[in-house]
């Protein structure tokens, strides 16, 4: 059933609140002439039914109301489903809505489904581009150590300082072009402990040698309000520099509270100075321009985290080394 236009249910409220003001007067005048003393016998008889006048006057009034309320509560909603689609928990506005109403809706859904179109083509030809060099550099790597087998130690350390510099720089415009396009894209949710257990399992086996404990505490439900891939990269980021560092043992905890979602991975490791805590953040540092645990690597996550509107910080880890603590949108 079609939903009344909110013309027609503020006309309905008027006139329904304009026969219950009427009604009023009718009481009230009536009121004044039952009390005047020379008010004739059937005035008298009138008033007896005052209480029925009253009844059928707040009816009006009521029904006058709830028609005003129904036609503005279209509006009310209209704001939620788009603050909803704001903060990411819906992909498109949904809801039935007045004739005035409905156009301005359909309007902005069409709006909301091209955006999701273009950031969608805008990820695969990211995707694209950074596949098309791949190739390239793999031959560079090749002819890297092609160099260095045939005693150009120089030219081959020069070429393969190169080609590393150009696939971090790839993967972190990669990187970012794929979270700005997230974060534009509403409903996108991933699971945090799906995407921490998964990177611990493969962390133990390449660090299987060292003997290294890393552990993942993380409740279930725990999501972050964005793509799979642009979390992975931030907790494969910081739990591949916790595990570099560390002596023995990485832990990876988050807490939730009040749609903000913290992550903290612990390592006991020789930790990081205070002084450089800020710098090894920025983009270019590296790890042998630094200290320990420094690299592109952080700078990645820290503007990941920032596209999002989150953060991350360094600290003294409770385990004796450092501490990442990444703050993200979560729910």
């Amino acid at each position: 059933m079609r939903r009344l236009s909110l013309k027609t249910r503020l006309l309905f409220g008027a006139m329904f609140w304009t026969l219950g003001l009427f009604a009023v007067a009718g009481i009230g005048l009536n009121f004044l002439i039952f009390h005047h003393p020379y008010a004739p016998v059937i005035f008298h008889r009138t008033f007896t039914h005052v209480p029925l006048s009253i009844l059928i006057a707040s009816l009006l009034m009521f029904f006058g109301f709830l028609q005003v309320r129904r036609g503005v509560s279209p509006i009310n909603q209209l704001r939620d489903r788009l603050a909803a689609v704001h903060q990411g928990r819906e992909p498109r506005l949904s809801g039935d809505y007045p004739a005035e109403v409905q156009p301005l809706v359909d309007d902005l859904n069409a709006l909301l489904d091209e955006r999701g179109l273009r950031v969608t083509r805008a990820i695969a030809k990211a995707g694209d581009l950074a596949h098309g060099l791949k190739t390239p550099l793999a031959v560079l790597a090749h002819e890297a150590q092609q160099a260095r087998a045939a005693g150009h130690a120089e030219l081959a350390e020069a070429i393969a300082q190169q080609v590393d510099r150009m696939q971090r720089q790839i993967d972190y415009h990669l990187a970012q072009a794929r979270a700005a396009a997230s974060a534009a894209t509403p409903g996108a949710r991933a699971d945090v402990a799906a995407s921490a257990d998964g990177l611990a399992r493969t962390l133990r086996r390449l660090h299987a040698d060292r003997g290294l404990t890393i552990t993942v505490d993380v409740p279930a439900g725990h999501t972050f309000q964005g793509q799979r891939e642009d979390l992975d990269e931030m907790l494969g980021n910081l739990l591949d520099n916790a595990c570099k560092w560390a002596r023995a043992r990485v832990a990876l905890t988050s807490a939730l509270a009040a749609g903000r979602l913290t992550i903290d991975v612990d390592d006991d490791g020789p930790g990081l100075d205070p002084s450089m805590r800020e710098a090894v953040l920025q983009r270019g540092v590296r790890a042998d321009q630094a200290a320990h645990g420094s690299g592109l690597g952080l700078a990645i996550v820290r503007d990941l985290a920032g596209v999002y509107g989150g953060d991350i910080e360094l600290t003294a880890s409770p385990l004796g080394g450092l501490r990442a603590r990444l703050g993200l949108p979560g729910n």
